[in-house]
C-alpha cells in the first residue's frame, strides 16, 4: 500500500509496507557524498520558517553575510578537493542542490569555486533537485522559527506525524535516500573510473534527517545528531551494516 501526503505545492507518496530508508540494505556506495547547508538566508535573519516551494524558490535568498559565508566555504572546499582530483581520488565534483533560492545561490558559489581551479563539474552545472527541498512545515510557513522545536518534540515519538500539516520525517527519509540510489546510478554512467565527490546542497531539517539514513538510524532521532551550521560541509559516511540501526517505529 502507498500513502499519499499532500503539502503546499507538492505530493509525496510514502510506502506503508517497507522501511523508508532506502539505504538500509546497502553495504557501500560507489561515490562520495557530503551535506552542505545553505549560507545564512534572509529567512534566517528574519527568524521565520520558509519551506513553501511557491515562496522559497523565488524569495529568501542569501543575506549579504550568507553570500560571504558561502564564498569562503566554497573556496576552502575547492582548495581541499583539488589535490584529490589531481591524484585521481575523484574524477570531479557533482553539485546537486535544492531548487530553493538560498540553496541555489550557495551551490553556485561552490560551482564557481570549483570552476576557478579547474575542478571538473558533473554536467558542467549545478543540478537542481526537488527532493532536496526543505521539509515542508505546512501551516507554520511564514511563522516564527521558534516553532521548529514544537515539531521536533513530536518527531522523536512519532515520525509519521503531520501535526501543523508538516511533512512526516519518514517521507523525508524516503525521498532523500531514494535520491542517493538514483544518483549512484547516474554518476556510475558518467565516471572515468574514479568516483565523483557529490555535494548535496540543502537545508537544516532535510540534511539532519538524511544523515540518519546514512547512519541507518531511525529518522525520529535526527535532532540527536550534531547540528549542521549554515555554509558548513559535512561528509556523509554510510554505516556498513545495520549495527547503527535503532528500532524503527512501526509503519502504519
Amino acid at each position: 500500500a502507498v500513502a499519499f501526503f499532500f503539502f503546499f505545492g507538492w505530493t509525496i507518496a510514502l510506502s506503508s509496507t517497507s522501511n523508508p530508508n532506502q539505504l538500509l540494505s546497502v553495504e557501500s556506495l560507489g561515490h562520495s557524498y557530503c551535506a552542505l547547508r545553505h549560507g545564512q538566508s534572509l529567512a534566517n535573519t528574519a527568524k521565520i520558517i520558509s519551506s513553501d516551494p511557491s515562496i522559497s524558490t523565488v524569495q529568501h535568498g542569501l543575506s549579504e553575510f550568507g553570500h560571504q559565508q558561502a564564498k569562503e566555504s566554497a573556496n576552502a572546499f575547492a582548495k581541499n578537493v583539488l589535490p584529490m582530483i589531481q591524484q585521481d581520488q575523484y574524477c570531479g565534483v557533482a553539485m546537486v542542490s535544492s531548487d530553493f533560492k538560498r540553496a541555489r545561490e550557495t551551490a553556485q558559489h561552490f560551482a564557481n569555486a570549483c570552476i576557478d581551479v579547474s575542478i571538473p563539474l558533473y554536467q558542467d552545472k549545478v543540478i537542481l533537485e526537488t527532493r532536496l527541498r526543505e521539509r515542508n512545515f505546512g501551516e507554520l510557513n511564514g511563522g516564527s522559527d521558534s516553532k521548529y522545536q514544537d515539531v521536533w518534540d513530536i518527531d522523536i515519538t512519532n515520525p509519521h506525524h503531520t501535526t501543523f500539516g508538516v511533512e512526516p520525517v519518514y517521507s523525508v527519509v524516503e525521498r532523500t535516500t531514494n535520491l542517493i540510489l538514483e544518483l549512484e546510478e547516474k554518476l556510475n554512467h558518467a565516471t572515468s573510473g574514479s568516483p565523483w565527490k557529490c555535494v548535496l546542497v540543502a537545508h537544516g531539517d532535510v540534511l539532519q534527517i538524511l544523515q540518519t539514513g546514512f547512519r541507518k538510524m531511525d529518522g525520529s532521532l535526527h535532532r540527536t545528531l550534531p547540528h549542521l551550521e549554515t555554509a558548513t560541509v559535512r561528509d556523509l559516511e554510510l554505516e556498513k551494516s545495520d549495527k547503527g540501526l535503532c528500532g524503527y517505529h512501526a509503519l502504519q
